[in-house]
Formats: C-alpha cells, structure tokens, sequence
C-alpha cells in the first residue's frame, strides 16, 4: 500500500468549512460568541446531562473538575495506572497525590482490588477516607473509560458513597458510549459520578482540534465550573475577581468545529462498529491474535481498537509494531504504566498485576472513522502473514 495508514485521524467532511468560515467572517473567534453556547448545549443534550461547560482540553476539565470537588494540598486521589498521563497530572497540579491501582480485562478500574484498598488499607474517621500508609485524607476517585470501553460504575458510586468519595468520570475517550442494559441503562460515560470530562484532541470521536467539555447534573457545580474557567470573573464591566482563576475556555472557532462533528457521531460510531466487527472477523482466523472485547452491557463508541498478542504469535509486541510500520500502517503500544513513571515512581500503588501484562501485550491499530474496508482487510492480512 502506497499512503500510510494512519492510526487515527479526524474526518472533516460535515460542516466543518462552513461553521467555521462563519465564526470568522462574523470575527467571533476568540471565548465568546454563539457556537460556544450552542456546542455546549448539544453536548449536553446528546449525554443527557444537565449542563455542559466547554474548555480548553480535557486536561485543563480535569484540573477543574479536581479543584471543584475541592481536591487540596496534601490530600490523596486514586487513579488508575493504566491510562494516559493526562488524567493524573492534574492531580499533581492540585498539589495532591495520587495513589495507583490496577485494572481489569476491561483495562478500567478492577472494582475488587479498589474495594479491597478502601476495606483494608484505609480507615473511615468522621466521614473521611484515611489511608492507613500514609495518613492522608482520600478525596477522590479519578474513573477512566478506556478506548471508549466504560467502567463498573455501579459498583464504583456504591463504594464512593460508602466512603463520601467524589468521583470524577475521566471520559475523554468515552464520548457516546453508554449502558444498554443494568442500574444505569442509557446513562452515559461521564454523567454518573460527580463531574464527567470529554476530549476533543485530533484523534477523538469527534474534534476540535483541542479543546475539552465538562459535564454534571449539579447545577451549583456547572456554575462554579464556568466561573473557574473564565478567570473567576465577579464582575464583567470592573473585571472583579473573587478567588483564582483559569484562562479554560474554548474559542468559537473550535466550538464551530465542534459542533459540525457532533452533528456525524452516530455516523462515526457506526463506521467504527463495522470496521471493529470487520477486524474481529479476521484476526479471529489468525492463532496467537485476539481483539480486545467490549462490555456487553454497554453501546461502546469503539473509539481505539486493541490487539491483543500472546505468547503462539511469532513477533512479539515491539517487533509487531515495527513491521507493520514497514507495511506503511501506523500502530502503538499501550501507554507506560503511570506508576513506572519518573515524577511518579515514589507514589503509592496497589497489586499491580493485569496492567503489566496488557502493557506487554497489547498494540493500537488503525481505527479511523474515515477507515476503509480494504484497509481493514491489507491491516488483517500483513498481520496473518506472520503466522
């Protein structure tokens, strides 16, 4: 195949030009004007939630969502540390720790060992969770729904509630997945805990080049939300501030973007589902390669697609990698766990087992919503012929 292959690239082809041109031939292009306002409310309609605050990244929603849930110095988080760092930096930022725990084969949170670690390792005084290690108070819960799969939040606001814990849905990958059937049937990723976070970085569902949205169906919390982001201004016309502030907001332009995106995600989705199947259906043929399932309670957004590589493959993960770099398809590992990583190394973690395996033994393949099916089938049959 002559053209690379890419991994994942956006797919500009709604109203994109035309939004956009608006936004600056009406010169709303800065953190004003009304595709702001009309991005945010489709946003929230589409979750169902009872607002949306729109902002700069997903990183910067997180710092925020941290800060409202009043995450402060000294205290604990618990995160998981299979994801990308982004979702834990910004506990850092907070000048809080995290603490690391381990997933499951659904590569989110493993409920038991996070149950386990509160139950045991931890001491619940005068409605605060204390970590029995470290003598610090448990604020918060970061969830994240990895490569649009969700996690067991059922079980997750259950123990969150036992133990007066906040909990923060890391749903930047997440966008458009939903329970189909359970406690939460028809809620989606990011509105069940507390503040939920959405990213719109060039290789999500849908983009806006960067950009981020947070969500919640606290209405005090929307609005604390938007004043943060908006520098904490008290008073517009005297630029009167009452606490610290964050420059958070998204512009019009990206809004404009935005907003011709979220009018195709179902078509996305749609285009994803069939080319995972498609895969699925190939690499089922191929010994020692699986695809990395999805929850069956959930309509997943098939935002990533996992390749899972044992040991009756004959390359392992990092040849793999380079060999379909020489067939022109871009591919990648899973992240580094984030507890192996330097400005995290002398943080707590618990019973780290499955990451490190996944970490090991699982690649990125091609997964575009622009992806053709010939694609799907030059991906599948490179990979076959190593067997």
């Amino acid at each position: 195949m002559d053209n690379i292959i890419p991994l994942s690239v956006p797919n500009l082809k709604g109203n994109e030009l035309k939004y956009v041109t608006h936004a600056i031939e009406t010169e709303w292009v800065s953190s004003i004007g009304k595709y702001i306002i009309e991005f945010e409310e489709k946003i929230a309609k589409y979750v169902n939630s009872k607002g949306a605050v729109a902002c700069q990244n997903g990183t910067s929603g997180l710092h925020i969502a941290l800060k409202v849930c009043e995450v402060l110095s000294g205290d604990e988080v618990i995160v998981p540390t299979l994801t990308f760092i982004a979702a834990v930096n910004p506990i850092k930022y907070c000048g809080a720790e995290p603490i690391f725990m381990d997933c499951d084969d659904s590569l989110t949170l493993d409920i038991r060992k996070l149950t386990d670690f509160c139950d045991n390792e931890c001491h619940f005084f005068e409605g605060k969770l204390i970590n029995n290690l470290t003598k610090r108070t448990i604020k918060a819960i970061v969830v994240v729904h990895v490569f649009g799969n969700m996690a067991n939040m059922v079980e997750i606001i259950n123990l969150a509630k036992k133990y007066n814990l906040k909990v923060i849905e890391d749903a930047t990958e997440a966008l458009g997945s939903y329970y189909i059937s359970g406690d939460y049937k028809g809620r989606h990723a990011g509105t069940m805990g507390t503040i939920g976070v959405y990213s719109f970085n060039g290789n999500k569902i849908i983009t806006t080049g960067g950009g981020g949205m947070v969500v919640s169906n606290d209405e005090i919390i929307l609005k604390r939300i938007r004043h943060l982001t908006t520098q904490a201004k008290s008073d517009d016309l005297y630029y009167t501030h009452d606490e610290i502030g964050y420059n958070y907001r998204m512009t019009n332009i990206q809004a404009a973007l935005g907003l011709a995106q979220l009018e195709q995600i179902e078509k996305f989705i749609d285009i994803k589902r069939s080319n995972y199947e498609l895969y699925k259906e190939k690499i089922k043929m191929i010994d020692g390669l699986s695809l990395f399932e999805f929850n069956k309670e959930i309509r997943s957004n098939y935002w990533f697609y996992g390749l899972i590589i044992d040991s009756k493959y004959p390359l392992h993960r990092d040849r793999l990698i380079e060999f379909l770099a020489l067939k022109s398809i871009q591919s990648r590992p899973l992240w580094g766990l984030i507890h192996e990583q330097l400005p995290y190394q002398n943080n707590q973690y618990y019973k780290i087992e499955v990451a490190k395996r996944y970490a090991k033994t699982l690649i990125n393949i091609p997964c575009s919503s622009n992806l053709k099916s010939e694609e799907v089938n030059y991906v599948s049959d490179c990979l076959k012929s190593q067997v």
